[in-house]
């Protein structure tokens, strides 16, 4: 038999911690002599997870404009562009974090139409606390909708695997509860408790994704209807800036700044964050920080350590609000910002909208 790409696809949704779990999987998987390849999904171009990944100095594609589902035919030229020098070993796959409905739409097409290139391995969903426990127990007060939080209920109901993350951030307690309520409403399908940020069950995360089975064949019963109003509550925003100033400031600071007035604007609109997260970059320094929920705090998930005087920045915004006003919110705060560091800021490119309906190239109702 012809050399196989290993398929590993981890979903989840928004702020869930996909970009960080992928990133430990491309470690180890390099670290094993394996040729890795990522792609990154977006509605738009500009994502801050691409960035983050790339300069990890790992191998990654982006497919921007839509979900892979949607642009089924460019999740595989990427795919192949991945390999145009070398044949990749590993293929990490990261959907959006507001779409369901992947194992009929993206890992079903795979094992049809390119059944002899890949080995498909377990899809394994992220469980994101903060939204997901409130959501699992009909929380009325989870910032969300029904129809949203249909979506992260669909996620993991199509999953392999259940990873219940930022469980660094939980009780022992809390683990339990949440634990209980995935295997009550999802019986049968293995749990693992992990923390992306800090390593904890890695290792049986890694030992799972390389079992062999009949993965990626739970089809759901979904309403594309539902699914599609769900999604396009949220707001969605990617921006680009560069920002410069006469005397020299800490990025991660800045960074910092920017989530944290985000955050407070936020809450004082009620609207709530799905996932909040701006990168910095300058001269092969980054940094990272993110915000998962209003309920949580602004986190800075990687450090640069550096002092700069000018910086590229990147603000992906998911927000249960209007788009154009998540745009105001956004452009006021990276001018406070800015105005505080006495710099100059320049809009590169900002893109703000609501997704529009699903419509998937491929969709196969039972399995293969």
């Amino acid at each position: 038999m012809s050399h196989q790409i290993k398929f590993i696809m981890v979903g989840g949704f928004l702020g869930a911690g996909k970009t960080t779990t992928l990133g430990r999987l491309a470690k180890y998987y390099t670290d094993q002599g394996l040729n890795v390849g990522v792609v990154t999904n977006d509605q738009a171009a500009d994502l801050v997870d691409t960035n983050a990944l790339r300069s990890q100095g790992l191998h990654v594609g982006e497919v921007a404009g839509a979900c892979f589902c949607c642009h089924f035919n460019a999740l595989m030229e990427t795919i192949e562009e991945l390999g145009s020098q070398q044949k990749p070993d590993v293929i990490l796959a990261e959907p959006v974090g507001s779409c369901t409905d992947l194992v009929a739409t993206v890992i079903q097409p795979i094992k049809r139409l390119f059944d002899a290139d890949f080995s498909i391995h377990p899809y394994a969903v992220l469980m994101k606390p903060s939204h997901g426990l409130k959501i699992l127990k009909n929380d009325k007060g989870s910032g969300f909708s029904p129809k949203a939080a249909y979506i992260l209920k669909k996620q993991l109901e199509e999953a392999d695997l259940i990873l219940i993350n930022r469980v660094d951030e939980l009780s022992a307690e809390e683990v339990d509860e949440i634990t209980a309520l995935v295997n009550e409403q999802f019986p049968g399908t293995p749990v693992l408790r992990t923390s992306a940020l800090t390593g904890e069950g890695f290792e049986a995360l890694v030992e799972f994704l390389e079992q062999d089975g009949d993965f990626g064949s739970k089809i759901l019963d979904i309403d594309y209807d539902i699914y599609a109003e769900g999604e396009a509550e949220l707001g969605w925003l990617n921006s680009s800036v560069h920002i410069s100033a006469e005397n020299s400031f800490s990025l991660d600071q800045l960074l910092m700044d920017v989530i944290t007035q985000l955050h407070a604007s936020f809450k004082e609109q009620s609207v709530e964050t799905a996932h909040l997260k701006t990168i910095g970059l300058w001269e092969g320094f980054f940094g990272v920080a993110n915000l998962v929920s209003n309920d949580s705090e602004p986190r800075l998930s990687l450090s640069s350590d550096c002092t700069v005087t000018e910086a590229d920045l990147i603000v992906n915004a998911r927000v249960a609000c209007d788009p154009e006003a998540l745009t105001a919110q956004v452009v006021r705060v990276l001018e406070n910002c800015a105005q505080a560091l006495n710099a100059k800021l320049e809009f590169r490119q900002t893109q703000s909208f609501r997704p529009g309906r699903p419509v998937p190239t491929h969709r196969y109702a039972t399995p293969q």
